[in-house]
């Protein structure tokens, strides 16, 4: 190779003619000239300053001795060239990688927020199967972040870790203290329903009889809260169980009652049948006697279906109304005061009636027609009112 300097021997290549020769060391060069050339490629690509740096070292070294036939000066300057292009890359990927840390930071950052927000929750108030989801989604988003995310300052992010951690760590706590404060309360209620069932089932030989107190048992029942719904459903079915042995127990009653008093239900709608008919009656004792004696009779029958005491009694107490309704207003009329009162308007109206005539009188004589028409219309309500108290 001639260079600058002088001339250099790049090599031997026996057995070949000279263009052969000469050939191979151009090919060699041809190597070499690929190899900057994707060095450049790669600058311009933004590959890493770093990289780029370590590779424009080692193509810088292969040229000062290599075995290549070319214009190895014109590699040598790109290759120079190339060093501003590392020092623009290294200033430019710093910056790069600096807004990307404080990223990351930001993001890790959010990350470690988030769990402190639940766990600064009232653990009263918290939904822990979702709480507790969410805080797993965190610490995987966490490992996550930390394997892919690049990379941030070490000591920031030890101290998010131990936020983290520590947000964790109280939520764990909150979580343990809440369910072992639940499964207390659980238990007091578990003891008191237990002891309602053995009250309820206590009542078995009461039978019908020990319907109210069994009431007032599931009105207690009602008041002790839950204590876990496998737990509640095994109890509930044991408690109701033993109040359908008194339910039962009323069934067969109240159908041994039924076919029992039925007799005395055929003998009620006759007697209401005839008590019905008063319904109609004007005449305040007839009416009185004939529902007394009914009344008399109605006791007398005795009790009837359990599902039929309103229907009956509600027509019965119709007709009852319908008699003391007649008293009733006998005794509005024949009121000794209101008889007093009557009397007196009615004649304080037979003077009036009288002096409108003469007045409607003396109108007629005179032909007056606004004193015909008020006479007249004065004269008619008087007359409407005497005729409304007489009746």
């Amino acid at each position: 190779m001639r260079e600058a300097s002088g001339e250099r021997a790049v090599g031997q290549y026996p057995d070949a003619t000279p263009a052969e020769a000469l050939a191979y060391f151009e090919r060699k060069y041809v190597e070499l000239n690929g190899q900057v050339t994707l060095l450049e490629q790669r600058a311009k690509g933004g590959a890493p300053a770093a990289d780029i740096a370590k590779a424009v070292a080692n193509l810088q070294a292969a040229l000062v001795n290599a075995n290549a036939v070319g214009n190895l000066a014109a590699l040598t300057e790109r290759l120079g060239a190339l060093g501003g292009t590392v020092s623009e890359l290294t200033e430019q990927q710093g910056a790069e990688a600096k807004a990307q840390s404080a990223a990351a930071l930001a993001e890790r950052a959010a990350i470690v927020e988030e769990a402190e927000r639940l766990a600064a929750e009232d653990p009263a108030k918290t939904q822990w199967k979702q709480t507790s989801a969410a805080l797993d989604a965190l610490f995987v988003k966490w490992q996550a972040h930390q394997h892919d995310a690049p990379r941030i300052p070490k000591g920031e992010a030890n101290e998010l870790w131990k936020r983290f951690r520590a947000a964790r760590t109280t939520i764990e706590q909150n979580r343990k203290a809440f369910f072992a404060e639940l499964d207390s309360a659980h238990k007091d209620v578990r003891n008191r329903k237990q002891q309602l069932i053995a009250q309820a089932e206590a009542l078995a030989p009461q039978g019908a009889d020990g319907i109210n107190s069994y009431r007032t048992l599931l009105d207690e029942w009602k008041l002790a809260g839950r204590s876990g719904k496998k737990q509640d459903d095994a109890m509930w079915a044991k408690f109701k169980a033993a109040g359908d042995v008194l339910y039962s127990a009323k069934s067969e009653v109240d159908a041994a009652e039924n076919e029992e008093f039925s007799g005395n239900l055929e003998q009620k709608l006759e007697l209401l049948t005839e008590a019905e008919a008063l319904l109609t009656e004007t005449d305040r004792t007839k009416a009185r006697t004939a529902l007394s004696g009914i009344q008399r009779r109605w006791d007398e029958i005795g009790k009837v279906p359990r599902d039929q005491v309103k229907v009956v009694e509600d027509r019965m107490r119709k007709v009852e109304a319908a008699v003391r309704k007649l008293d009733d207003d006998f005794w509005k009329r024949n009121n000794p005061e209101t008889e007093a009162r009557t009397a007196g308007l009615a004649g304080q109206l037979h003077d009036a009636i009288t002096k409108l005539e003469a007045e409607l009188a003396e109108a007629e004589a005179s032909k007056d027609a606004a004193a015909i028409a008020e006479a007249t219309e004065a004269l008619a309500a008087r007359k409407a009112w005497l005729n409304a108290i007489e009746k």
